[in-house]
């Protein structure tokens, strides 16, 4: 059985895909008993050179060359954007062609929609290759976890900015040393704001969050804090209490019945013993944690032409294996289900604090009063000679809260010679 293709976008991933199918044929045919067969490449740039797989088929710049085309059953979207890649996939959805896709912010934000389409026309959508590139963490949340209870899914699911924290810990480059050789080495965009900033994982999470816990949240809900805030003197004073800094995606049950959800992305301190502290450089890693198995953790290339290409594949030979089965349209993840919104006094975790004091009689005194009075006491204390008439204090403190972090904040706010410089949660 021929199955015929048609790829929107033919740039790294695009081109991965091609040589995927071309050099392993063979061995696709011999697992899912269909040939794969690419009928027709959409891209915007006719005149850009491409290499790297044998070009035995049209390249246009007309979408209905394959949204038209009745000998192609399934359309592959690697082409980036949100509002375009949106009208083609709906598109394809309408014309009864299955859709593989890579888009994570398209997903993120009108996945549902696209997944109530595709139901109601009997196809496929599948978008493993839009969460942490190579790693298979979709599908096997939608898998291997359906009689689990899952209780936290988190990870370094930006590759880009767990580059620059690498380089800033090891290498002991400043923030924008390690940005800057991040974007030459190709990790990082000109405009880097999507990962630095957080938004690259948010996207990213609320996937998970939705195969994980079967929720449907929206970026307003979630909790989004970047790297760009962090200093080398942050990371410095993390790793001398024996923690690494990774930005993290964490969603996870919380409260006293575990009956709220909490979803956040921000940089996190993971002891040194932990393995997501050992996921260096570009590399990726979601962690699972279940009722039944414990915790379970998968790593790998979060991004990169190969190893998103190779996720792509998955989800062609998934729709093969459907097709010749017979039993297309089948939701990618079913699990719906509604979970209140964490409050502020639901979220607790032990944190990481620097405080810059005036170095003023009493202004010690001062602070270890405010955190006294949020009910908020230390486990560590560090305090480094004041430069500049300043003096920091760094702090790990017992479990507290969001809602006594905020009270922390709004009281040191109002108070002169007191600034809080930063606060992150340890992970844990």
């Amino acid at each position: 059985m021929e199955i015929g293709i048609g790829l929107f976008g033919l740039g790294t991933v695009g081109s991965g895909v091609v040589k995927i199918l071309q050099e392993n044929a063979t061995q696709i045919t011999k697992r899912t008993g269909a040939h794969l067969v690419v009928k027709q490449a959409v891209v915007h740039d006719l005149t850009k050179p491409r290499s790297g797989f044998v070009n035995d088929f049209p390249i246009t710049d007309d979408p209905q060359a394959i949204l038209a085309n009745p000998a192609i059953q399934i359309v592959v979207e690697v082409m980036g954007s949100i509002d375009q890649a949106y009208n083609i996939i709906k598109q394809a959805l309408n014309a009864k062609k299955h859709v593989v896709t890579a888009n994570k912010d398209l997903i993120a934000s009108r996945g549902q929609e696209l997944v109530a389409i595709a139901e109601e026309n009997g196809v496929d959508l599948f978008f493993e290759a839009a969460v942490a590139g190579g790693i298979p963490i979709l599908r096997t949340l939608s898998t291997s976890f359906t009689a689990d209870e899952i209780s936290r899914v988190a990870g370094i699911i930006n590759g880009t900015s767990n580059f620059i924290l690498t380089q800033m810990a090891t290498n002991h480059l400043s923030y924008n040393q390690a940005l800057s050789l991040a974007q030459d080495k190709g990790f990082a965009e000109a405009d880097p704001t999507n990962d630095v900033e957080g938004f690259d994982a948010a996207y990213k999470l609320i996937i998970l969050a939705n195969f994980a816990f079967g929720v449907q949240p929206v970026m307003s809900d979630l909790t989004i804090n970047g790297i760009t805030t962090l200093t080398d003197a942050d990371i410095a004073d993390a790793n001398s209490f024996g923690y690494a800094v990774k930005l993290l995606g964490v969603a996870q049950r919380v409260g006293e019945t575990k009956s709220a959800i909490s979803i956040e992305v921000a940089p996190q301190l993971v002891p040194f013993a932990h393995p997501l502290a050992t996921v260096h450089n570009e590399n990726n890693a979601v962690l699972v944690n279940g009722e039944s198995v414990g915790e379970v953790m998968l790593y790998g290339p979060g991004a990169g032409e190969m190893p998103t290409a190779n996720s792509v594949l998955s989800d062609l030979t998934n729709v093969a294996t459907d097709l010749a089965l017979n039993t297309p349209g089948r939701p990618f993840n079913s699990f719906n289900q509604a979970i209140d919104l964490a409050k502020p006094s639901q979220r607790i975790a032990r944190r990481f604090i620097v405080v810059e004091v005036d170095d003023t009689p009493g202004a010690m005194y001062s602070v270890t009063g405010m955190f006294a009075a949020a009910k908020i006491s230390f486990t560590d204390l560090k305090q480094t000679p004041a430069a500049n008439g300043t003096a920091r204090l760094v702090a790990l403190t017992h479990p507290a809260s969001d809602a006594q972090i905020n009270l922390i904040r709004t009281t040191i706010r109002n108070a002169d010679g007191i600034n809080l410089a930063a606060e992150y949660k340890i992970f844990s």
